[in-house]
């Protein structure tokens, strides 16, 4: 099948496959891979586990984003054009079956780590079509499920050591509670929110600030370890959550998303400090400027 312009005219196979490179949301996908390490950090065994983890989790997560704008094709349509499916550059059923493919891909690198992990990623690939397909569009059950989609990423990145996971569990909490406040806010990037969901998502920006000095208390370092990194986050995110929720204009809460979205690389390291200390931390920090350098060239939200 060809892919071809609005003209009628073929796409060079270059440009068709940037297309299909930007719907995985490159910038974004390494950050899947720091929910990764951060949940390793938690229990710093099996290296061997650990290629194959981060492999399925950057495939879930690229799986996930490229569902999400098949689904969102007709939506896009009208509200963004320029994106890869409406504008012709990407078709729908090649994305479809683009994103399916990512998806199994995910599940087949986790089962090489263990049978744990496989069922982990087989539960988040569920989550991801779940909230593509229905969830996104609700207002409570949307920002849940796609925290719960990341939750489990962290968890993935714990299940290097199968018998942790219910132990730490309840580190999911973290990335449900941040990503929930970003896809609240998200709503109102076309059209513009409200006050009181840009409120909420401080709010809970805010509670997330304050948990992720909890983990350092767990672990042989202290809650000092990660301090830098929690101030590093909050500088990044509170001042624009507060800017769109002062005034919940599509502009500022689209800078508020991006800066949300990339930042989630600065809160697993925070988390990683907690358990594994400073110089691991700043290792995951590492991945910032990659996914800072990647945002330039490729849409996040």
């Amino acid at each position: 099948m060809h892919i071809t312009r609005r003209d009628g005219m073929p796409r060079p196979l270059r440009h068709r496959a940037r297309a299909y490179l930007t719907l995985t949301r490159p910038a974004n996908v390494v950050t899947a891979a720091a929910d990764i390490l951060a949940g390793f950090a938690a229990v710093g065994a099996a290296w061997a586990a650990l290629p194959w983890l981060l492999l399925a989790g950057m495939c879930l997560y690229a799986g996930g984003v490229v569902l999400n704008d098949v689904f969102d094709a007709g939506l896009d349509a009208r509200e963004r054009p320029e994106r890869p499916i409406p504008s012709g550059a990407a078709s729908r059923g090649g994305a479809a079956g683009f994103g399916a493919l990512l998806l199994l891909l995910g599940v087949l690198a986790a089962a090489q780590a263990s049978a744990a992990s496989a069922a982990l990623a087989a539960a988040i690939a569920l989550a991801v079509v779940a909230y593509d397909a229905w969830a996104k569009h609700r207002r409570l059950a949307g920002p849940l499920t796609m925290g719960l989609c990341r939750g489990m990423n962290l968890l993935l990145g714990v299940s290097a050591l199968p018998g942790a996971v219910p132990q730490l569990w309840f580190l999911a909490l973290i990335p449900i509670a941040y990503i929930a406040a970003i896809t609240a806010a998200s709503r109102g990037e076309v059209h513009g929110g409200e006050r009181g969901t840009g409120r909420i998502a401080v709010l809970l920006l805010c509670g997330v600030l304050l948990a992720l000095l909890a983990p350092g208390l767990r672990a042989d370092h202290s809650a000092l370890a990660a301090l830098p990194f929690v101030a590093l986050l909050g500088w990044r995110v509170l001042p624009p959550f507060l800017a769109a929720a002062r005034e919940p204009q599509p502009a500022r809460i689209g800078a508020a998303v991006k800066a949300g979205v990339l930042s989630l690389i600065v809160l697993d390291a925070a988390l990683a400090a907690g358990f594994a200390g400073l110089a691991y931390g700043a290792a995951v920090l590492l991945l910032l400027p990659v996914s800072l350098a990647l945002a330039r060239r490729f849409a996040v939200t």
